[in-house]
């Protein structure tokens, strides 16, 4: 069994991540999910886990996460059996309507893991990026 899917977490529910500095929306059984908990764990700084299909993230969340990631709100959506079971693959690009919508009533299709530091994110894929956006923070803030 995968060391890291077992790692003890703080979790906490979508109303706190308007008030933490890093938060990440996780599941642990995605290896990428578990890769950016991993780079996260190694900054040394506290961060908040959203274990977002058990506590989905509500509207006013997926505006924040789509505003601090920026770029084609539909890249938020994982493009999987589901999606296509859902007629949406016909339906791109996703207007950032449709994504919220999509998302609301389907949480599983959150690309995942995204990572929310101050008013930026990434969607973590590759887990890599986490650290770009330190890194993006620090030169910004310094």
């Amino acid at each position: 069994m995968d060391e890291a899917a077992d790692t003890v977490e703080t979790v906490e529910t979508v109303e706190t991540v308007e008030t933490v500095e890093t938060v990440i929306f996780h599941n642990p059984r995605c290896s990428k999910s578990r890769g950016a908990f991993t780079t996260l764990e190694e900054t040394g700084e506290e961060f908040r886990t959203v274990r977002y299909l058990d506590d989905p993230p509500d509207r006013a969340t997926l505006e924040r996460i789509l505003d601090a990631v920026g770029g084609d709100p539909s890249e938020l959506v994982r493009r999987d059996d589901r999606y296509r079971e859902l007629g949406l693959a016909d339906r791109e690009p996703l207007d950032r309507g449709t994504v919220i919508e999509v998302l609301l009533g389907n949480p599983e299709l959150l690309q995942r893991p995204v990572v929310l530091r101050g008013g930026r994110g990434v969607i973590a894929r590759p887990p890599e990026k986490v650290a770009d956006l330190f890194r993006t923070a620090e030169v910004s803030d310094g």
